[in-house]
């Protein structure tokens, strides 16, 4: 299933980004703003606007977002570096 949203010409007019960038910009707002209430993972978030975990660890940062890092993950990635 996918989902496309109608956004008003007045709203697209409003926004001060080149026309060209707005999908893509729109998309990542999205992804931010459904982590950062935890309605999604980071790695569904990162799937949605196409970035590395990197890339959107980046973007997180840059705008002071907690990951959301369990204990099983922080287990999970200990095991994995020590090639368990």
């Amino acid at each position: 299933m996918s989902i496309h949203l109608t956004i008003p010409d007045s709203i697209v007019q409003a926004i001060r980004l080149p026309e060209k960038r707005l999908p893509e910009e729109l998309l990542l707002e999205l992804a931010i703003a459904l982590y950062a209430q935890e309605a999604v993972s980071f790695g569904k978030a990162r799937e949605l606007v196409g970035l590395s975990k990197y890339e959107f660890g980046q973007i997180l940062g840059e705008r002071k977002i907690a990951r959301h890092y369990t204990e099983d993950e922080l287990e999970d990635d200990l095991t994995y570096a020590r090639g368990e």
